[in-house]
């Protein structure tokens, strides 16, 4: 059995504690989660077994919060402002500031599509979540498993004097591979796909405008699907401004207006 893969010299006492909690229900991968790095891209769960994606997050609780991840983390380990908490949660206001819009992309990992986004002129605020599924107030490991339906986003807010909407459109088309179906890279899934979600008429036509300009450059067709915005659940603390705080590696990359410099997606 392997209930637990590693990578890196680990804590002997953390691997105990996990194979005890997770038996051999199913396999976590937990490399970055304990290297200080990013949690795992994947969960799976063995052939045959009832154990549920929402009851994987439930099991590994204990010892995962203890490093300061998931939604019950307790209020000294949770980053942010304080009285706020590490789970996913909806946001404050769903109204963006006077003069500004939303804008919503998935393009796979949300950490490099992110820092793409902030370092736009025009864009003032950015900020990591999830959206298009049909369970509210998912967290990170239930998203992960692929049962919730919802995709890895980011929200953009941007000022459409400053920056227009098909700028963000090259950004979101230029950042990732459109025509690999639930996958960028080595992250795989359903939370991976590729996906623009419109805010209003105008900008459900630009997008499928840009789509069809798109594809005349590119040979397999894209997969891209261009929806409605839902419901946007914003991600833990932890995922906000990843890349710009240090990413796993603790080497912050520059968010500043108009940088050029290659984004390591995972820090």
């Amino acid at each position: 059995m392997q209930a637990v893969r590693l990578s890196g010299t680990i804590c002997a006492s953390l691997l105990a504690q996990s194979e005890a909690q997770l038996g051999a229900a199913g396999t976590l991968h937990t490399k970055a989660v304990l290297l200080g790095a990013r949690p795992s891209r994947s969960l799976s769960v063995r052939r045959g077994s009832s154990f549920s994606g929402t009851r994987m997050a439930s099991e590994k609780g204990g010892w995962m919060e203890k490093l300061g991840f998931g939604a019950r983390a307790s209020a000294a380990q949770a980053t942010g402002a304080a009285g706020s908490s590490t789970g996913a949660r909806s946001p404050d206001d769903d109204v963006p500031a006077p003069g500004h819009e939303f804008a919503t992309f998935g393009a796979g990992c949300f950490w490099g599509v992110e820092l793409a986004f902030q370092r736009v002129h025009g864009v003032s605020h950015t900020e990591v979540g999830y959206t298009q599924g049909h369970i509210d107030n998912p967290d990170y490991y239930a998203v992960c498993s692929g049962d919730t339906g919802h995709s890895e986003v980011v929200r953009v807010q941007y000022d459409p004097k400053e920056c227009s909407y098909n700028t963000l459109l090259d950004v979101f088309w230029k950042r990732h591979d459109p025509t690999t179906l639930n996958r960028q890279g080595n992250d795989r899934g359903t939370q991976y796909r590729s996906g623009i979600y419109f805010y209003s008429p105008e900008q459900e036509k630009a997008a499928l405008e840009s789509k069809e300009q798109v594809q005349k450059t590119l040979s397999n067709p894209i997969v891209t699907e261009i929806l409605p915005a839902k419901k946007f659940y914003r991600a833990e603390e932890y995922h906000q401004q990843y890349l710009a705080k240090g990413g796993r590696g603790g080497n912050a990359q520059s968010p500043a207006k108009g940088c050029t410099d290659p984004i390591r997606c995972y820090g």
